[in-house]
Formats: C-alpha cells, sequence, structure tokens
C-alpha cells in the first residue's frame, strides 16, 4: 500500500527499522518515543566514559546485511570480530571458553555438538527474516532442517540432556537459554543450538552498539521519517489520524492502551546494569560469564519473582570501561548498587574471576528492573511474557497483525536472539505489510 500513512507507537530497534523499511516502500512514516529514540539502547556517560545500554553483543551479522541490501544502505557501522567470541564461562564445572579452541580438554565434545548443530546455519537467516508460511519452500526447507537437528525435544535442558555432553560443556551451554530471558528447562530446545551458531561471529561496531541506533536513525531521515522522541502515546486516540499503527512496544503494554486486561502470566527475567569506570584497566578479557551454580534454583527463583542464590553474571572488559550485567528476577524492584543481593553476586563474580575489589574506587551507573518497567514492560521483564516452549524459533508467540489497522513488532512479538530477532521481526512485518490487500 504505497503512499499510505503509518503511525509507529515505540522508538526503539524495532520501531525504527521497520519505519526505514515502511518509508523505503513509499509509506509515509511518523514515530513516537515516549523518551529518547533507542529503547533499550541508549548511552550513559560516567565520569570520563560512555556506555552504551542494552545489547551487548552483534550476532548474525547476516541479518544485518539483508536488511541494508532492502534498503540499498552500505554498512556504516564497520563490524569487528569480539576478542574471544562468546568468552570464557565459569561453571561449578569448571571454566569453558566458547567457542571451545582445539588443544581444550572439551574440543572433541565441543567439535560434536558444532558439527551437529552447523547443519542448521544455511537456513538460519531464513527463519529470522522471513514470515512463518507454509506455504512458502524456503521457510518449509528451513523449518524442515531445524526440526531434523532438535528431534523430539521441546526445551533446551533435554535437548542438551539427550547429547550426553560433560557437565562443563552442558552448563556452559544452557546458560545460552538465557538469551530466551528463561531458563534452560523452560526455553525452547532452538536456544540449546545458539552457541554453535553465533560464536564464531560474535561482532561489535567500531564505535560501539550505539552506532547501530545512529544508523537506524540516520537511515529513518533519509527517508522523510518523522521521529517525535519525548512524545509519549497514553491512548491509541492520538495516533488515530494514520491509516495504519504499528506497536513497537511491550504487547502488554499494547493491550493497556486497548484497555483490555493483562493477564498475571509468568514473565521473562530482568537484569541489573552495572556500567562502572575503573581508575586503571582491568585484567580481564572482553567478555566473561559466570553462570548460575544451579539453574533448577535459579529458575524456581524467577518464576517466583525473587532473588536467587546465584545468577547469570554478564561481565564486558575494555580497558577502563566494565559493564557487569546481573541476570534479575521481574519483579519491579529497585536495586542500589549497596543492596545486599547486589552485593553479594559482586562478590562472587570477584570470587569466581579471581579479581578481588573490582568495582573498588570505579565511578558507577547503576539501571534495574524499574527502568524497564518505566519502558512499559511487565515487572521490568526484558522479554515480555515466558510463552511455551514449542512456540519458540519459527512459531512465534505473537500474531504480527493485531487487527485491521493495527500491527505489532519487537522483542516480546519476536522474541530472543537479541538484535537479530529484533530486526529479524521488522523485516517480516515490513513484507507482511506490503502485501496486496494489507
Amino acid at each position: 500500500m504505497r503512499g499510505a500513512d503509518v503511525g509507529i507507537v515505540g522508538g526503539g530497534l524495532a520501531g525504527l527499522a521497520l519505519a526505514a523499511l515502511l518509508a523505503q516502500d513509499g509509506r509515509r512514516v511518523t514515530v513516537y518515543e515516549r523518551d529518547e529514540l533507542g529503547g533499550k539502547l541508549r548511552r550513559v556517560q560516567v565520569g570520563q566514559h560512555t556506555f552504551d545500554t542494552g545489547p551487548s553483543l552483534f550476532t548474525f551479522p547476516g541479518v544485518w546485511r539483508t536488511l541494508l541490501a532492502r534498503l540499498n544502505e552500505a554498512d556504516p557501522l564497520a563490524l569487528r570480530p569480539l576478542p574471544g567470541g562468546l568468552g570464557v564461562h565459569s561453571t561449578p564445572f569448571g571454566n569453558v571458553p566458547l567457542p571451545v579452541p582445539l588443544y581444550h580438554p572439551l574440543s572433541p565434545h565441543w567439535e560434536r555438538y558444532r558439527s551437529e548443530v552447523l547443519t542448521l546455519r544455511p537456513h538460519v537467516e531464513t527463519l529470522l527474516t522471513m514470515p512463518p508460511s507454509l506455504t512458502s519452500p524456503a521457510f518449509l526447507k528451513a523449518s524442515a532442517a531445524l526440526a531434523r537437528v532438535l528431534g523430539p525435544h521441546l526445551t533446551a535442558q533435554s535437548w542438551l540432556r539427550s547429547r550426553r555432553f560433560p557437565p562443563a560443556l552442558h552448563h556452559a551451554l544452557a546458560v545460552h537459554a538465557l538469551n530466551a530471558g528463561l531458563g534452560p528447562g523452560q526455553a525452547g530446545a532452538l536456544y540449546a543450538l545458539l552457541p554453535a551458531l553465533i560464536a564464531d561471529e560474535v561482532c561489535r561496531p567500531a564505535a560501539g552498539m550505539g552506532a547501530l541506533l545512529g544508523a537506524l536513525v540516520g537511515f529513518c531521515r533519509a527517508r522523510g521519517v518523522t521521529l517525535r522522541p519525548h512524545t509519549p502515546v497514553s491512548d491509541l486516540r492520538q495516533v488515530a489520524h494514520h491509516s495504519q499503527l504499528v506497536s513497537a512496544i511491550d504487547p502488554a503494554r499494547l493491550a493497556r492502551l486497548l484497555k483490555k486486561s493483562v493477564p498475571d502470566a509468568p514473565l521473562t527475567v530482568s537484569g541489573i546494569a552495572i556500567y562502572a569506570a575503573l581508575p586503571d584497566s582491568s585484567p580481564l578479557p572482553a567478555t566473561s560469564v559466570v553462570t548460575p551454580d544451579s539453574y533448577c534454583d535459579f529458575a524456581a527463583a524467577m518464576s517466583a519473582r525473587a532473588l536467587p542464590p546465584s545468577t547469570l553474571a554478564l561481565i564486558h572488559a575494555d580497558g577502563p570501561r566494565l559493564a557487569l550485567l546481573l541476570t534479575a528476577p521481574p519483579n519491579g524492584g529497585e536495586f542500589a548498587l549497596d543492596h545486599p543481593w547486589v552485593q553479594g553476586q559482586i562478590q562472587r563474580v570477584e570470587q569466581v574471576l579471581d579479581v578481588p575489589g573490582l568495582l573498588d574506587s570505579a565511578q558507577t551507573a547503576v539501571l534495574t528492573p524499574q527502568f524497564y518497567v518505566q519502558g512499559g514492560a511487565p515487572g521490568g521483564a526484558i522479554y515480555g511474557q515466558a510463552l511455551a516452549a514449542w512456540r519458540s524459533g519459527p512459531f512465534h508467540p505473537q500474531p504480527y497483525r493485531v487487527s485491521r489497522r493495527l500491527w505489532q513488532v519487537g522483542t516480546g512479538v519476536h522474541p530472543g536472539g537479541g538484535i537479530p530477532a529484533v530486526l529479524g521481526g521488522a523485516m517480516i512485518v515490513a513484507e507482511l505489510m506490503s502485501k496486496p490487500g494489507m
């Protein structure tokens, strides 16, 4: 529907990517954002250093290249491989670097895992960027490849147990279920495959993750998209003059705008992000991962929206800049740095990584679950409501089209996978909206 007037509520990465695609197709597009553009991705200043919040890794760069091709744009990001790939995973059974190097005792088991999973690699971008369709040969071929790898297993934990990997490798692979915002016993089996699919292509833009936001904003402006930051939409009647509307906000927040009740459903995890400007360079590698001691205890705590005894800690170090990301329950809590649980998890990280006093004398900024609540996510759940494991992967849990005039896009709609799923979801919705009669 060329020339149609589209209003997009939500100026995060999904909303901006979709706006650029629709404008490329000849639509008049306006983006409304209650705060700064970028959603979870924004820049904060700590001391003399700038940090990018939100997604910390750029994976499946082919999805980004597909978006650029659809926009006829050159790549402005200068993506660079992250040293060490997915980083060293500290588990209760020992340290596991991912990818596992050839000299490591776990290398034969990693290669067995990798050789099985990589048969899916040619089809991943199809699953991430193509609308689910039982009449599409490409989608059916990709889905069949996925089904062959997954077999009868619904959850990540079930798939991993069936492969009988050594405990350290099993534990390290299982933590990547958190890409779905769930523990390995609740996340879809697809998430057990992620380390093999992404470990060799973990990137970051040369100018930081904020460069992605800058690129998407630039693409929108070049195509005449009207960007309206600091313009909250509290009632859809504010934007009813558009012929088509797209929600790029959490589905729970959309339900409230539609005056519908929001069920008290299970939620995905939230997080506490600590950005620290250190007095000297950190001795840590680019990425370190400290896994929960027990996934059962972790999942039980998250389900009860309680603080787990031990949690996932993701640490990114770049000279004197350090980001410590702690997985937290979706309870909307406001946790200061001196909160006993936060201090306990920091001390655990310091002990496991042998870096005592890591944050001593550091200047810090902290984002808590309450920060995500303000963006509309229930309880601060990063991926919104938790859904059944079988509804992951290509079987997306939310309808892209809510009604004749209303569509939706974003992390709560095309969940998990970070930036690739967000950008892929935008391409899927843009394709669906371009079909005759839409």
